[in-house]
This record gives C-alpha cells, sequence and structure tokens, in this order.
C-alpha cells in the first residue's frame, strides 16, 4: 500500500516536539507501568486480532509489560503518524510502510535501531536498504511482498505452452494466447499500476533515480529505460496482447478481471493467489506462478514492497526491540507468512520457502531472492508516488499522447525536481 504523503503543519511542527521527547501514550520510561503501544495496520493478515493476542501474551509472560496493539487502516496511516507526532500520542512501536520510514526518520521521529539490530546480514538486503537513512537503521525489516507473474495453467496446457523464459518467449506466449483465445486478455498492460511497469525498466538495466553526493539522478531517460518502457508499451500497442481499456487499470483491476476469467498471464502479487482462492476456489485449481523472465533469461527485478517495525523517539528503545524480536523470530514469523501469505523479513526465513513445493509460494520467493529491488530511498518518493509520475509516464504511451522519449523525459524531470527539492 502506498498511501498519498500530505505535507501539513502537523509535520513541520513534528520535529520540535520529538526532540523535546514526545514519545508515544506508553513509551519512555512509564512503559511498564502503561504497557507497550503498538499501531498495526490493518487489513493484511485476516486472523491478526489471535495474532497479536499471542504475540502479546508472550511478551507479557517474558517481560511483565502488558501490550496494547491498535489497528490502523492504511489509508488512514500517514496523517495518523502526522498528527501523533504533533501531538505528542505516537505509539512506542509501529509498522510503517516501507516509503514511510525514511521520511519519518529524517523528521527526527523516529530511533536509529542500529545498535540494537547490531549485523542486520540475516535479513533481506533490499529491505534492510529500504530502512536504512542516513546510515542509521530505522525500519527493522518484518514481512514483504513482492510481484510475479501468475498464469492459467489450464489455458496454457490446452494450447501446449510453457513457462516463457524470456521477454521474446512471453511475447510470444501472449500473442499465441491472444490469437487462441478470443474472449480473454492474454497479457494486461495497465497503465495506472507503477509496479507492473518498473520491472521491464530495471530488467532493460536502466533505473528509476540514484543519489550521489546529495544530489538525486534520474534514470528514466537511460536508453535502457527506454527500451525496457518500450517493450512493455508495445505489448499493447504492437502485439495486442492487451486490451484498450488495462491502459487506465489499477493492479485490483488485474485481479478482478482475472477471477472473472478475463484474463490469461499478469504481472501480480504474491499475495494474489491467497485472493484468487477465496473468490473462486475452482479458478485457483488451474493456476500457476513464475518469476518476471529477463530479457534474455533469468529474472527481471520485481519491487519489493512491505513494512518494517519502527521504534518511536521518547519510548523504552528496549522494551519496544523486544517486541520487535518476537515478531521477527521464526516462530511468529512463520506463523505471521502462513496467516497472511506475506514473506517474512530474514533471508533464511525466505530462503526456506524457495524450497517449498507449493507452486504459488515457491516462485514469489525466488523472485525476491533472485531479482527484488526497492524503490528510491528517498524521504520524498512518497511525493513522486502521490503525483503518480510513473503511471502518467506509462499511460501517455499507451494512449499516444507523448512518444517514449517524451514520457520518459517528462517523469525523469519531475522525479529529479521532486527528490532534490529543499
Amino acid at each position: 500500500m502506498q498511501p498519498r504523503i500530505p505535507r501539513t503543519a502537523a509535520v513541520l511542527t513534528a520535529l520540535a516536539l520529538t526532540a523535546a521527547g514526545c514519545g508515544g501514550g506508553g513509551g519512555g520510561d512509564d512503559a511498564a507501568d502503561d504497557g507497550l503501544q503498538v499501531w498495526i495496520m490493518e487489513g493484511t493478515n485476516p486472523d491478526a486480532t489471535d495474532y497479536f493476542e499471542a504475540v502479546g501474551e508472550r511478551y507479557e509472560e517474558e517481560t511483565g509489560t502488558p501490550v496494547d496493539v491498535e489497528f490502523v487502516p492504511w489509508a488512514d496511516a500517514h496523517d495518523r503518524f502526522t498528527k501523533g507526532m504533533a501531538g505528542g500520542t505516537l505509539p512506542d512501536v509501529a509498522e510503517l510502510g516501507t516509503t514511510f520510514t525514511p521520511e519519518f526518520a529524517q523528521l527526527g521521529a523516529l530511533a536509529d535501531l542500529s545498535d540494537q539490530a547490531g549485523d542486520t546480514s540475516a535479513y533481506n538486503e533490499a529491505l534492510v536498504e529500504a530502512g536504512t537513512f542516513d546510515g542509521g537503521l530505522y525500519g527493522m525489516p518484518w514481512y514483504a511482498g513482492v510481484r510475479s507473474v501468475i498464469y492459467r495453467t489450464d489455458v496454457f496446457e490446452e494450447h501446449g505452452l510453457e513457462v516463457p523464459e524470456n521477454w521474446d518467449e512471453l511475447r510470444e506466449t501472449a500473442v499465441t494466447i491472444s490469437e487462441e483465445e478470443d474472449d480473454m486478455v492474454a497479457f494486461p498492460v495497465p497503465g495506472d499500476a507503477a509496479y507492473s511497469v518498473m520491472p521491464f525498466i530495471w530488467g532493460a538495466g536502466g533505473d528509476i533515480a540514484q543519489e550521489s553526493g546529495g544530489t538525486w539522478e534520474g534514470g528514466l531517460a537511460s536508453a535502457e529505460s527506454r527500451e525496457g518502457l518500450s517493450f512493455y508499451t508495445d505489448l499493447a500497442l504492437e502485439d495486442g496482447v492487451s486490451s484498450t481499456g488495462a491502459a487506465t487499470w489499477k493492479e485490483t483491476d488485474v485481479q478482478d478481471n482475472f477471477v472473472d476469467g478475463n484474463v490469461a498471464m499478469a504481472i501480480s502479487g504474491s499475495w494474489t493467489p491467497r485472493a484468487i482462492e477465496e473468490a473462486d476456489p475452482e479458478l485457483a485449481e488451474n493456476l500457476g506462478a513464475f518469476p518476471i523472465p529477463g530479457p534474455e533469461g533469468g529474472y527481471s527485478p520485481s519491487f519489493l514492497g512491505g513494512s518494517h517495525l519502527g521504534v518511536f523517539e521518547g519510548a523504552d528503545t528496549e522494551a519496544a526491540w523486544a517486541y520487535i524480536e518476537l515478531l521477527t523470530g521464526d516462530e511468529f514469523a512463520q506463523r505471521w507468512t502462513e496467516e497472511s501469505t506475506y514473506f517474512p523479513g530474514k533471508q533464511a526465513q525466505i530462503e526456506a520457502l524457495a524450497d517449498s513445493d507449493d507452486p504459488l509460494v515457491r516462485p514469489f520467493a525466488v523472485q525476491i531472492l533472485e531479482a527484488s529491488r526497492v524503490a528510491p530511498v528517498s524521504p520524498k518518493w512518497g511525493e513522486v508516488e502521490g503525483a503518480q509520475v510513473i503511471p502518467g509516464m506509462t499511460q501517455s504511451v499507451l494512449n499516444g499522447d507523448a512518444t517514449v522519449e517524451e514520457a520518459t523525459e517528462t517523469a525523469n524531470t519531475e522525479i529529479e525536481d521532486t527528490l532534490n527539492q529543499d
């Protein structure tokens, strides 16, 4: 989830308040008396209440401190955090979207957990990168989600198709399905889905943006990025494997159309198979997945999202860290994965899932381990997402409003201007 990132007066006053020691409602030295205050985002795990009751009971057994968990809707999360900064009502521990972490760290609202975490090599490197700001670790990797390709195994079998291993085979497979299945979108090219186009930009050797010496330089106007965007949009414009309507689709539209039987193959999240199973168990029996292929083989990098666990300034860091250790430890991390279908943050835990016999788990785990990347780690990246820069770039090409060169130049300038603004 990537909520909008507003800039309010509350945010501007937050730094002064947190510097003055305004921590969570149960934070600081009073944690043992008032209990540990925790905010968790709502909806990731349908069995979250039972899960957090179990974690809380274990924590209280080990520390003598009760835990108070509040579930916060993702759509309200950013506003809740910024108002909490202004009013001194932040929790001790909170789940943070990976784009929140550098922003709140820059504001001085989060505690640096480097000393507590020590060696982070046990965690997924991309998640650690996303939680690191100005040399400090402000977000501990908790869980991850990634996008690969899901497909209809029955459609593949009917037409004698194999899982594609490079971009040419991906195109050929989609073209075959498009020619043989009149009422089915072979491979949708959603225009309003930034994380669906990123693998092709990265896969071609392009980039979104890189920071050097305190300055961000955009990468979308490079020849490699343009090659990746061209391949992606040409699937719709030249090969006809998508549909005109898909130019406005979000990821949720792709999923809905897949459930309705209108899509044969699509880039989709690791959480999607569970959603499809719940919506149509019969369809789920004909569901497969594979990592996004690279141009000449191998894999194209896919955006690795998920959540961090952060500790707010003013909280008892040791008490908060003890809770984080429970959530990220093997027992509760495994249970979270089983209940939510998201992947754990520790590398060994992901590697175990890459050896799974489950054909709807293993490909996504391989994608994380072999080819995953995070968005530019900047406090201002949320503004880029809020402005819909990458979807705007993609849609302008799909709608014929701009060439690939024009669209990437515009998006590149917007990203540089945003990331480099004071």
